[in-house]
Formats: structure tokens, sequence, C-alpha cells
């Protein structure tokens, strides 16, 4: 039976050791995006650090619709923040890359390009504010590879690494957060789609499957198992070659 209160306090105490490690006195700068993982990443960082040293970022590319819910969350914990629009640096970026290539670049390309300038985003915020980034991505998406490397898969600590969706969602309960938004489908913000369309089975399947080794339906088992295989490489440090000297 998962513990949400008492995993939630472990996590607080990690995330204040890391950081009498690793950054003594340093500030959590991550993005707030209006869902589950950002929101519950600032709360664990705010009852770990204090509210002064927890900064949101809100990085809207053009316009984003539901950034009301990213300054409801700023507002509930009381944090500082900044609003940076990534959107003219995208289209120029974009412009550039395809003027260049002499062709349209590919829709992954486009879709993976967003989170890559929001974590150049946060590190600018961040070395600009003596700070660390959090790392909000989940076990589950970490699983099945559903995030973009060098973009939300980047970070210096990582609360959620070692946690399913359901847990996160069961720990957002605890810590108050407004229930809406801890319940609020997942979802890339990117393609209009949810993370469950674009990955073609649900969390709850995948959560179960992830911690007692059980999928009912086979051909959801093979997906699941793909996945995580093809994109293990993303959760491995990069390789380098050992010379024999």
């Amino acid at each position: 039976m998962f513990d949400a209160k008492t995993v939630k306090e472990q996590c607080v105490r990690w995330i204040r050791d890391w950081f009498e490690e690793n950054g003594k006195g340093c500030n959590a700068v991550l993005g707030i995006s209006g869902g589950k993982d950002s929101s519950i990443c600032a709360a664990l960082c705010v009852e770990a650090l204090g509210v002064n040293r927890v900064i949101g970022v809100t990085m809207p590319n053009g316009v984003q619709p539901d950034i009301e819910d990213s300054n409801r969350l700023i507002r509930h914990l009381g944090i500082k923040h900044y609003c940076v629009n990534i959107g003219p640096a995208f289209e120029a970026l974009m412009a550039e890359v395809e003027d260049k290539l002499g062709h349209e670049a590919s829709r992954q390309t486009r879709i993976n390009m967003a989170p890559r300038l929001r974590m150049t985003t946060l590190y600018a915020v961040s070395q600009s504010n003596n700070g660390r980034v959090v790392n909000t991505c989940n076990l589950s998406e970490d699983w099945v590879g559903y995030s973009t490397r060098y973009g939300d898969a980047a970070g210096d600590f990582s609360p959620l690494g070692g946690l399913t969706v359901q847990e996160v969602v069961a720990i957002g309960k605890v810590l108050g957060l407004p229930t809406d938004l801890v319940e609020k489908a997942p979802s890339d913000g990117l393609t209009g789609l949810t993370d469950e369309d674009n990955l073609g089975f649900t969390y709850a399947v995948l959560d179960k499957y992830i911690r007692t080794g059980v999928c009912e339906n086979p051909q959801t088992k093979a997906l699941i198992d793909h996945k995580h295989v093809t994109n293990l490489f993303k959760l491995k440090p990069i390789p380098h070659f050992e010379p024999e000297l």
C-alpha cells in the first residue's frame, strides 16, 4: 500500500539534503506548466526549502490557452516567478533551420524544439538567480521515454523520478494542492493531444505494469516494453570512449 504522506515527507527531506550537498543556499528553479508534475515539484520544493527559495517560470510559446492554471499555482504557493515567452525565439530559430535545410522541419523537430528552448530558458533564469534546475519528469514518463532529451528530461535533480503518475497524484493531494491541477489530464501542451493519446495506453495500465509486472493486454505490454527498451538511453550518462593507455 502506497503511503503518500510518508513518501512526501521522505521526498522533502531528500530535496533538503540534496541542496545541502549540491547547492547550499541556492534556489530551486522550475518551469510551471499548470500540470500536476510541475505543481507538485514546486510544492515539494517550497516545503523543503521555503517559499523564498523557489522560483517558477512560465514559458508560453506565443499563446498558452491554459496559462491561468500556471498562474493559479504560482499564487497558491506564493512563489517568485517570471514569464518568458519563447514564441519569438522559437519562430526565429525554426525559420533559420528550415532556411538552411531547404525544406520544412519534421513534425517531431517542431514538437521537440519548444521544450529544448524552455530548458535553455530555465538555465538562463537559474544561473542569474543562484539556482538549481528541477527536472519535473515522473517515473512513468521516464519508463517509456515520454520526454524530450535536453528538454524536459534535463535538470539538476529529479524529485519525481522514482514515482509513478498515480503516486504523484496521491502526493499532490497530501500537499493540499488544487484538485483540478492534481487530476488534470496530462498533456504535452504542443500537439493538442493528451499523453495517453500519444502513448497508446493509460498511465493506470503503465503504472500497474511498472509496480507489479502485470499487464493483461499482450499488445499493450509489447508496446510498453518496446518504448522502454528503445528509450533507455535517455536515462543513461552519455557513453564515451575509453582509450587503452
